[in-house]
């Protein structure tokens, strides 16, 4: 749907407002597998973390595609038949290619970004090193970024 094109702006304001996002990932069976995940934009990709072991980790080394998906609050306009009832919505899709990241100051800064958007009263925290060892932090570079809206 190309008639309702977000911004620059408000893709970014949409990324940088605290949500979660979805990433996709492709299973080893060939089928796309979807995980929630609390993220933060930060020098032009976008990072999460999750456990240094799991699914989507497994998934992203052996094909490093993702698709990646926020969206927005969204509402239901009601209307007189079921079939013209639609939802208001603002969404930003990313495609791109994703990897652990290996660079400790990288993965504590994108640590630290995602402390101060999610819990900021936690900011400045001090992460354990057992923690950081179980702990991966993974970049996705951006290929493609595309948000609509419908209101």
């Amino acid at each position: 749907m190309k008639e309702h094109p977000l911004t620059a702006e408000q893709m970014d304001c949409l990324l940088d407002t605290p949500s979660v996002g979805h990433l996709a990932t492709l299973g080893e069976n060939g089928f796309p597998y979807v995980t929630p995940v609390h993220f933060v934009r930060m020098n032009g990709r976008v990072y999460f973390h999750g456990l240094a072991a799991g699914q989507k980790l497994k998934n992203l080394r052996a094909d490093a595609r993702v698709c990646f998906e926020v969206e927005g609050a969204h509402k239901f306009i009601q209307a007189d038949t079921p079939c013209d009832t639609n939802t208001a919505y603002q969404s930003v899709i990313i495609t791109g290619h994703a990897a652990v990241v290996e660079d400790s100051a990288v993965k504590t800064a994108a640590l630290d970004a995602i402390v101060a958007k999610y819990t900021p009263q936690h900011a400045g925290a001090v992460y354990p090193a057992n923690m950081l060892k179980m702990t991966a932090v993974v970049a996705i570079t951006i290929h493609e970024i595309t948000g609509k809206y419908y209101a």
